[in-house]
């Protein structure tokens, strides 16, 4: 089945019996199901195998053929004689391997053709996510089970990468954080010592303005007193003045 996902990328249009859709192929759920981590597998060895053919064929990219013509196989002997040939097969190696485990799984050349020279091409940016299922309303004729479409991803479909919650700051910023938070917490201190030297300065002026009120409280009681001993006085002089006039 994992055969017949990746050889609808490459369909004859004569062929009558293509699929619809490339890449795209109808089962049920629970096969669908079952295929998907089966590619996922398969396309993420591809891109692992590709990259050790690229940095191959950076080191060589002309390689001659093994077989052909009589002169072909006379180039691939002088290559291999050469010093280039120690480093292009090293770097060539892990990407034969991947090959060969990919045909074990898949059991056909095409596959895995399509696999490594389109499929890893395609998806080399990509870090997961290859495939996806869509389950279908309608179900099998016959034994009525539930279908499923599963398909390849489109290039267009890119994962969306999600804002962090929590922005990690470099030591600098956290270094500035601190100095300002300290700086805040002195200003604070600062703070409260002034209200409460304010507050020792209104107690202050509330004890001499209670000491003034006292004083006045005072000087006004004196003043009484004085009025009160010279009204007898005044009341004997009256008196006199009166017997004198009755006289």
């Amino acid at each position: 089945m994992a055969c017949s996902l990746i050889r609808t990328l490459e369909q004859n249009e004569d062929d009558p019996t293509r699929a619809k859709v490339a890449g795209r192929i109808i089962t049920t759920v629970p096969k669908a199901k079952e295929l998907r981590p089966f590619v996922e597998k398969l396309v993420t060895l591809a891109k692992k195998g590709r990259q050790h053919e690229l940095a191959a064929k950076q080191i060589k990219s002309d390689v001659p053929a093994k077989v052909g013509n009589p002169e072909g196989r006379s180039e691939w002997k002088q290559f291999r004689d050469s010093a280039e040939y120690t480093p292009w097969h090293t770097a060539l190696a892990p990407a034969v391997a991947c090959r060969r485990r990919a045909f074990s799984m898949l059991r056909d050349k095409r596959a895995v053709s399509i696999l490594f020279e389109e499929l890893a091409d395609r998806f080399a940016e990509r870090p997961g996510g290859y495939t996806r299922v869509i389950k279908l309303a309608t179900v099998r004729l016959g034994d009525a089970g539930r279908q499923a479409l599963i398909e390849f991803v489109g290039d267009d479909d890119k994962i969306e990468k999600r804002e962090s919650s929590l922005e990690v700051e470099d030591d600098e910023d956290l270094a500035e954080t601190e100095e300002e938070s300290t700086e805040a917490e002195e200003g604070s201190a600062e703070a409260e010592e002034g209200s409460a030297e304010t507050e020792d300065e209104s107690a202050e002026a509330e004890e001499e303005s209670a000491e003034e009120d006292a004083e006045s409280t005072e000087d006004s009681a004196e003043d009484d007193d004085a009025v009160a001993e010279t009204d007898p006085q005044d009341e004997g002089e009256a008196d006199v003045e009166g017997k004198t006039d009755d006289s």
